[in-house]
């Protein structure tokens, strides 16, 4: 009896269990794994959130992004309106485009830089936007993903706080490390 309480203690006592220490090293910890599949998720959400959250703007503001919004839908629907009016009321129609056939040439390259440059500039805004919405989500995710890639100990793998993203540099500063030691 006393044999087999020991061999039972070894194997399960002193809160281990080396039966699932060893299965752990074919196949992975589901508990674990769903823990850190609950952790991605929540610092993706996180990051989503923080993208699409907006602070609080003043009436002004929302005015004035209300009328930046107004240009694009006002051209498509006046070009719509255009060929509605051309079918409803054809001699209107043909009057207005013959006043427009009498606007000089330089005056129709200056209506296509301003709107160029008014969508050119508001698209770079934009994106200068969303990049800096993108770069500050990073950011902010940077701590939930930076426990990912460490060793057991919680230490990285080079002995430094920060996780080593090159594996083959670690190899080799493993292997300068030896070297000097010698």
């Amino acid at each position: 009896m006393g044999l087999i309480a020991r061999l039972l203690d070894a194997l399960f006592g002193g809160e281990r269990n080396v039966i699932a220490e060893t299965a752990e090293v074919f196949r992975v910890n589901a508990e674990a794994e769903a823990a850190r599949g609950a952790d991605a998720q929540a610092a993706a959400l996180a990051q989503f959130a923080a993208e699409f959250a907006h602070p609080r703007r003043g009436p002004f503001d929302r005015l004035v992004d209300g009328l930046n919004r107004l240009p694009r839908p006002a051209m498509a629907l006046g070009t719509l309106a255009l060929f509605a009016a051309a079918m409803a009321a054809p001699v209107w129609f043909t009057e207005r485009m013959r006043a427009l056939s009498a606007v000089p040439e330089p005056l129709w390259w200056l209506l296509g830089a301003v709107v160029s440059f008014y969508f050119g500039a508001r698209h770079q805004a934009k994106g200068q936007e969303f990049q800096r919405a993108l770069a500050a989500g990073v950011l902010r995710a940077a701590p939930a993903v930076a426990g990912q890639g460490r060793a057991p100990s919680g230490r990285s793998e080079t002995g430094n706080d920060r996780p080593e993203p090159n594996p083959a540099l670690a190899d080799w500063r493993r292997g300068q490390e030896v070297a000097a030691t010698r």
